[in-house]
């Protein structure tokens, strides 16, 4: 991601409405596969400034790998000792060490996700569990892909087939920012006409929309209500796509 992009994630990453909701679903899913209870070995692959791995703590002792060494820093200095600078395709970890292996939004990022996933299989204990998170819809690939760096976007179908090409089996796959779907999805299909009409400041992203107080509050509960339906289902459309698999 561009360097202003890392920034926006750090600041916003404790309170914008996106980051709030995803949070709820994500850790109502896991705690519901894993248990509230701690011992496991756990890796966040692009943990990049550490918003994550204090959560995911809840479930043992917690690793964090990220291309970007500033942001590896960023997390140490945080007290997140177990960091490592590298890339999700050559892992430097032992095989079978992690019990939860967590992509937050990251193999959109990586040119070939195919051989970061293997690598995930690989260092995945026997009856381990993965969780990826991607966005969805290539229709929807506008300028904040571009600028995030995302090479691509995703069906439930297309994922479930890079896991099982991995060699890790599906436990759970479904589409996720469902109830806000129409209006993101009206908001970008707008964006990319004005784009294509009249052009949009260079490195602007979704981001750049703040939300405050009590529509920021809404809109995360809005968000994060899903997660008492994702319990039971799976929903057939989105903004993005969540996984579990072993």
């Amino acid at each position: 991601m561009d360097a202003h992009v890392y920034e926006q994630f750090r600041n916003l990453q404790e309170n914008h409405f996106w980051f709030i909701g995803r949070r709820r679903i994500f850790f109502d899913l896991l705690e519901r596969e894993l248990g509230r209870g701690g011992g496991r070995t756990v890796l966040e692959i692009g943990c990049g400034a550490g918003g994550m791995l204090k959560p995911l703590a809840r479930f043992g002792a917690v690793y964090g790998i990220d291309i970007a060494t500033e942001y590896v820093q960023v997390c140490a200095e945080h007290g997140l000792a177990r960091m490592v600078a590298g890339s999700g395709d050559a892992l430097p970890f032992a095989d079978r060490t992690f019990d939860l292996v967590a992509l937050f939004d990251v193999i959109e990022h990586i040119p070939d996700e195919r051989a970061t996933l293997a690598e995930v299989r690989r260092v995945l204990k026997p009856g381990g569990t993965v969780f990826v998170s991607v966005p969805a819809y290539q229709f929807l690939f506008s300028q904040n892909d571009r600028v995030v760096h995302h090479q691509r976007r995703y069906t439930a179908a297309q994922l479930r087939r890079r896991l099982r090409e991995a060699g890790l089996q599906p436990k759970k796959v479904s589409y996720f920012n469902t109830f806000l779907f129409p209006l993101i999805a009206a908001a970008v299909v707008t964006l990319k006409l004005k784009e294509r009409w009249f052009g949009l400041p260079p490195g602007e992203t979704n981001l750049d929309h703040e939300f405050r107080g009590p529509l920021n509050a809404a809109l995360a509960f809005v968000m994060g209500s899903e997660r008492w339906l994702l319990r039971h289902m799976n929903f057939p459309f989105g903004h993005s796509l969540i996984a579990m698999a072993g």
